[in-house]
């Protein structure tokens, strides 16, 4: 059953105090725990107005048969190429993927967009790191609700290199290795967690259509990562390579 406009107020109230005072919290209270994408995807909203946040980007992946939609709005304040990154911590968690920038606006309209328009709509493809981060101390057990709710474990979002010729790459599946210093923490070919990024980025597009939103232009929109969470030292730099795609050096700290 869908929130009542107070119990999805309640809601980001919890999550907007854990993000002020950079300290998870509880899970929601399951009087307003959400259930059901609309309500999960309003209290990720109210937070953003409440915070006085505006969009900059997205995080998207194609959902489960019958699951919650995987989206997430990103604050412009998060997106940066700065060295270092501050992140809230006590860890730097993240997620290597591609990311699409629409060089015009998306809006709705009556029939989906095909494959060949979603194609088109890319402007400029980077190559960047998602950081993540949740809002609830026992993340382990927070539903797949309360996760979508809390922005989909979104902290930021690092923008990496641009990525030339990205149609003409297979991208199915890439060789993802990540160190720091002499320590290997991954060196593994990886498949895409939605087929390929094109498969994520169309899924969006034509879902944000159909709840009457419109993906702007210059909005970037990262599409899933090919590493799983990658637990990142801090205060150390890292070397993230994604084979065929380029190479990202980037340092975390505690904000």
């Amino acid at each position: 059953m869908p929130l009542t406009p107070e119990q999805i107020e309640r809601a980001a109230q919890q999550l907007i105090q854990a993000r002020r005072t950079n300290t998870p919290g509880p899970a929601l209270p399951e009087d307003c725990r959400p259930t059901d994408g609309d309500s999960a995807v309003a209290i990720q909203k109210r937070v953003m107005e409440v915070l006085g946040e505006t969009t900059g980007g997205w995080k998207c992946a194609v959902p489960k048969p019958g699951g919650l939609p995987i989206l997430s709005s990103i604050p412009a304040s998060k997106i940066s190429s700065a060295i270092p990154y501050f992140v809230a911590g006590p860890k730097g968690l993240i997620e290597p993927e591609i990311a699409f920038v629409p060089a015009h606006d998306m809006p709705p309209r009556a029939t989906p967009y095909t494959d060949d328009e979603i194609r088109a709509s890319i402007g400029d493809t980077h190559y960047v790191i998602e950081l993540l981060g949740s809002r609830y101390a026992n993340k382990p057990a927070a539903t797949p609700g309360e996760i979508l709710a809390d922005s989909f474990n979104n902290y930021g979002l690092w923008i990496g290199p641009k990525v030339e010729g990205i149609f003409e790459k297979k991208l199915d599946k890439l060789h993802v290795k990540i160190t720091s210093g002499d320590t290997v923490l991954m060196d593994e070919d990886r498949p895409h967690p939605s087929g390929d990024p094109f498969a994520a980025y169309g899924w969006f597009v034509n879902y944000l259509c159909s709840t009457g939103e419109t993906l702007k232009k210059g909005h970037i929109v990262t599409t899933g990562s090919y590493a799983g969470v990658v637990d990142a030292p801090l205060g150390k730099p890292v070397r993230v390579e994604l084979g065929g795609i380029g190479v990202i050096e980037i340092e975390l700290r505690l904000a």
